[in-house]
């Protein structure tokens, strides 16, 4: 449910429904044309069993081929292979974890399968978030860095995910929030997974256990094992970014060899509703190059901030055909995306979006400058059993001005679903404190 509005132009009051954006296609639809379709940027997108069939012919092509190389016994053939498979599936690298074992960490307390949608399952090990932790967004920007200084503040907290299964691994990206190993990535890029470990900048690898996720949002936290004085990233507020703002992306396009790359472009558009796997998700459009293993990697501002999550692309299903689509990414806006954080880190899973329960407007003042004005306020909501009515100004949220639209959802997102927000209002002539309970998008 959207608590919030923004004033129509005037020349748009007279319709009685707003213009719908077409989001389906970006192409013509012809007879020779192809459809475009999202696909996530991990390369293999919630594969469920799609990524544990049919390994059998190339084993044998693979067994084959090494028998006359080798020159072996046909049993220690299969033996040597087996282990390849294993070590090439895990994106080994200079750690010499591509070829570990996937069985669970001795002692792990695994949790059981947890299906959520009905769209991830994985059985990582799990860990109870910290008590208070919670992910802090800066409100300001600062000052604009260079490419090069955005790269050395930020690349350091960017580090390669490495999800585990029988059959092999999946490799994506994801991002350091605290010192003592809490990170973020996609929900799929743990699919399927029954164990997780990190590849640090540095090369230095841990053992993940997981906090959380939520599959409707794709987005999960876990946590590295026994880490300390780790790098972090700064989180900034994505609901400042406007069409045209520099950004940059980092990640592991195509697996572990080429991680820590860094891509530029700008924001393409925000607030972009795009169906993905039968749900819509409002997300941060770009044009900085994301590829496979990019998901769960940072957007960030050009302050060095993270603002989004990256998380999917446009493509071809065909590319055979004239039509190509390029530079269509997409990323989880940070700011959105602190009320899943704090829900998963203190209960394992998200609640919904709080909501307050009105309808507001930011309208002009007589003498200058503007206030927020409650529409409508919805039944049943903490803001109705609070007393609130339509008509009502909002003077300040737990004693801070109000003027904007963005000064209250700067406050709410200090809030999770149960919380009370105090909302000074006007009415009339009356000034008085509402104590409202903030409610659930997904009550």
């Amino acid at each position: 449910m959207f608590e919030e509005k923004r004033e129509k132009p005037e020349e748009l009051n007279d319709f009685a429904a707003e213009p719908q954006e077409v989001v389906s296609w970006y192409t013509p639809r012809s007879r020779e044309g192809q459809e475009v379709v999202s696909y996530y940027v991990h390369s293999k997108p919630l594969p469920e069993k799609a990524r544990h069939a049919a390994p059998a012919v190339k084993k044998k092509k693979s067994r084959r081929g090494l028998w006359i190389f080798l020159g072996v016994f046909a049993a220690l053939l299969v033996i040597v292979v087996a282990a390849a498979v294993i070590a090439s599936l895990g994106g080994g690298d200079e750690t010499g974890r591509g070829d570990k074992d996937t069985e669970l960490p001795e002692g792990g307390d695994a949790s059981s399968i947890i299906i959520v949608g009905g769209e991830v399952e994985t059985t990582i090990p799990t860990v109870k978030g910290e008590e208070g932790l919670r992910l802090q967004i800066e409100e300001t920007r600062g000052a604009e860095l260079t490419i090069q200084q955005v790269y050395a503040q930020v690349n350091p907290a960017v580090i390669t995910v490495v999800a585990d299964d029988e059959f092999g691994s999946s490799v994506g990206t994801g991002v350091l929030m605290t010192s003592d190993g809490y990170f973020l990535t996609n929900a799929h890029v743990i699919d399927g997974a029954k164990s997780c470990w990190i590849i640090l900048a540095t090369g230095v690898t841990y053992d993940a256990k997981l906090v959380g996720y939520d599959a409707l949002q794709d987005l999960a936290v876990l946590k590295a094992e026994d880490a300390q004085d780790l790098p972090v990233a700064v989180f900034g507020n994505s609901d400042s970014m406007v069409v045209g703002d520099t950004v940059y992306a980092i990640g592991n396009p195509l697996g572990v060899e080429l991680r820590g790359t860094l891509t530029d472009g700008i924001i393409s558009a925000v607030n972009r509703d795009v169906e993905l796997d039968g749900r819509t998700l409002t997300l941060l459009q770009t044009n900085a190059a994301l590829n496979n293993g990019n998901s769960g990697g940072p957007l960030i501002n050009a302050c060095g901030q993270v603002i989004g999550i990256n998380v999917m692309k446009m493509t071809n299903t065909d590319l055979r055909y004239e039509a190509t689509v390029e530079g269509l990414g997409f990323a989880l806006p940070i700011s959105d995306m602190a009320f899943v954080v704090n829900d998963i880190i203190a209960y394992g899973y998200f609640r919904g979006t709080p909501t307050i329960g009105i309808m507001v407007v930011t309208k002009a003042g007589e003498n200058g400058g503007t206030y927020v004005l409650i529409d409508s306020v919805v039944e049943g909501s903490g803001a109705e059993k609070a007393g609130l009515q339509a008509g009502d100004i909002i003077l300040a949220a737990d004693g801070e001005s109000v003027s904007l639209t963005d000064d209250l959802l700067s406050v709410r997102r200090n809030h999770g679903v149960g919380d009370t927000v105090v909302l000074t209002v006007q009415r009339g002539e009356q000034v008085f404190d509402a104590n409202v309970v903030l409610g659930s998008d997904r009550d």
